[in-house]
């Protein structure tokens, strides 16, 4: 299992945390998340799942890497992703750690859906199960975390109605889905028990 790896080459600022005033929201989500199992730790304490929200422009915050075996989250768990390149498998962020291995798949959703301020990647054997080949499902030969991944969401909108579920369950990458909203509410919900009726899961 390579879950948790960074594949990008990650240009790393380490700078001040963000101001915890701004992460309210997120962090709210992030908690509801954790609770649920759907974000958090396996038994070998490699740790999955990861949420961000849009800032401005293609900038967005992410949870850290290596952040899913923590409970509860702080504003050194932050950081803020401002650049990437998926012609160069780079990525610039600054904060007090670095950011997820999880990030060129959410920057490449930002860039196609400029409607999205917030998305959520999630790991749940059973709802996986049940949404690969039902949603807009990613070709199962590619890896999470890599250019190929961010290529491969970046078709789904092009050739899948990925706006109309606001989900992407991830073909290669057991377990995996992303939700994405206007909102961190409306991409949370997606995730939820009775609150995904367009689902039909």
């Amino acid at each position: 299992m390579d879950e948790g790896y960074i594949k990008f080459n990650c240009h790393w600022i380490n700078a001040k945390p963000i101001p915890l005033i701004r992460l309210r929201e997120i962090n709210k989500w992030r908690n509801k998340l954790y609770r649920r199992g759907l974000i958090g730790a396996y038994n070998n304490g490699v740790g999955f799942g990861n949420i961000s929200m849009r800032c401005k422009n293609n900038n967005f915050i992410i949870t850290g890497s290596a952040t899913g075996n923590f409970h509860k989250l702080t504003e050194k768990h932050y950081v803020l992703v401002n650049d990437y390149d998926l012609a160069k498998n780079s990525l610039t962020c600054q904060g007090p750690i670095k950011a997820s291995s999880e990030s060129l798949s959410h920057a490449v959703i930002y860039e196609c859906s400029l409607k999205t301020n917030a998305v959520i990647h999630i790991h749940n054997l059973k709802m996986w199960k049940k949404l690969v080949d039902r949603v807009p499902t990613t070709n199962k030969n590619i890896p999470y975390g890599t250019p190929a991944m961010a290529k491969e969401i970046k078709r789904l909108f092009r050739e899948a109605k990925v706006n109309d579920k606001k989900i992407i369950a991830m073909g290669g990458h057991k377990e995996g889905i992303i939700s994405f909203g206007k909102t961190l509410a409306e991409a949370g919900n997606i995730l939820l028990p009775n609150s995904r009726p367009n689902l039909m899961i």
